[in-house]
């Protein structure tokens, strides 16, 4: 019933840089934590990015650290990625996603998958070399 919609997706250059957006009904103001996921062709889903609501904390794969930063802004319910340096390894289709009611904020800095309950329908980015 919680609705979360992605944009910014669509292809870039090896290098280039990107900013995705995730925006989500007023009902998600109860999640935690709200994270970006990847799956590419032949790979599981893993977490790319978090961030919990109050408070700051982030966390960022090890993949995209140093690289990437995750934004929010609470009052238009809005949360941001962007990557830099992009590699064509980057290349998969993303989702945002909420976690689930009562969930410890500090558990934002490890995201699992089974702790977010409601998705996005995705945006797919392909990264050329």
């Amino acid at each position: 019933q919680v609705q979360l919609v992605e944009s910014g997706g669509g292809s870039v250059r090896a290098g280039g840089s990107l900013y995705l957006s995730c925006v989500a009904s007023r009902i998600t103001n109860s999640s935690a934590c709200i994270a970006w996921f990847r799956q590419a062709p032949g790979k599981e889903r893993e977490p790319v990015a978090a961030i919990a609501r109050a408070g700051g904390s982030t966390f960022y794969a090890p993949s995209v650290k140093d690289r990437s930063t995750i934004f929010r802004d609470n009052p238009k319910n809005t949360v941001l990625l962007q990557m830099n340096a992009l590699d064509p390894e980057d290349t998969a289709t993303y989702y945002c996603a909420a976690s689930r009611p009562g969930l410890h904020w500090l558990r934002c800095i490890v995201p699992r998958e089974s702790e977010y309950t409601d998705w996005g329908q995705g945006t797919q980015v392909v990264v050329s070399s």
